[in-house]
C-alpha cells in the first residue's frame, strides 16, 4: 500500500477499496439525506437563521433526500458501478462550487448562513475527493 494512501485506509478503517469506497458513499448518503431531511421540514426557522429563503430550503430539502437515497442505494451494492460513482462524486463537486458560487453571486445570508454554507461546501467537497480516491483505487485494482 501507498504511503500516500495510508491517511484513506485510516479514515475508512479498511484497506480493500471497494469496502471504502462504499463506506464513503454510505456516509454521504447518510449526511445529505440527513440535511435535506432538516432543510425540509424546518425550512421556515433555518431559514430564518441562516438568511435564506425558506421556499428555496425545501427544495433543496426535497432533493437532497432523494439524491441522498440514491447515494445510499449505490452504496449498499456490493460492487458500485464505477460510472455511478463517478457520477456522485462530479456532482458532490459540483455543489460544492456552486455552494459557493451562491454565496458571493445571489444569497445574502446571516452570519450563521455565511459560515453553514461554505462548511457545507467543504463537506460535500470532501466526500467528492475521498471518493474520487478510493474510485482510483478500486479501477487499480488496488
Amino acid at each position: 500500500m501507498a504511503t500516500s494512501t495510508y491517511p484513506l485506509t485510516a479514515l475508512a478503517r479498511t484497506t480493500d477499496p471497494k469496502t471504502m469506497l462504499r463506506r464513503f458513499l454510505g456516509l454521504d448518503a447518510v449526511v445529505t439525506a440527513s440535511n435535506g431531511v432538516a432543510y425540509a421540514a424546518a425550512s421556515g426557522p433555518l431559514g430564518d437563521f441562516l438568511g435564506v429563503d425558506s421556499g428555496l430550503l425545501l427544495g433543496l430539502g426535497v432533493g437532497l433526500v432523494l439524491y441522498g437515497i440514491g447515494v445510499g442505494l449505490l452504496a449498499a451494492r456490493k460492487s458500485p458501478p464505477p460510472v455511478a460513482v463517478q457520477a456522485v462524486v462530479e456532482v458532490n463537486a459540483v455543489w460544492a462550487v456552486l455552494g459557493l458560487v451562491a454565496l458571493v453571486a445571489w444569497l445574502s445570508p446571516s452570519t450563521a448562513g455565511a459560515v453553514w454554507i461554505p462548511l457545507q461546501a467543504a463537506v460535500v467537497g470532501g466526500f467528492a475527493v475521498l471518493q474520487y480516491v478510493a474510485l482510483r483505487a478500486v479501477r487499480a485494482g488496488r
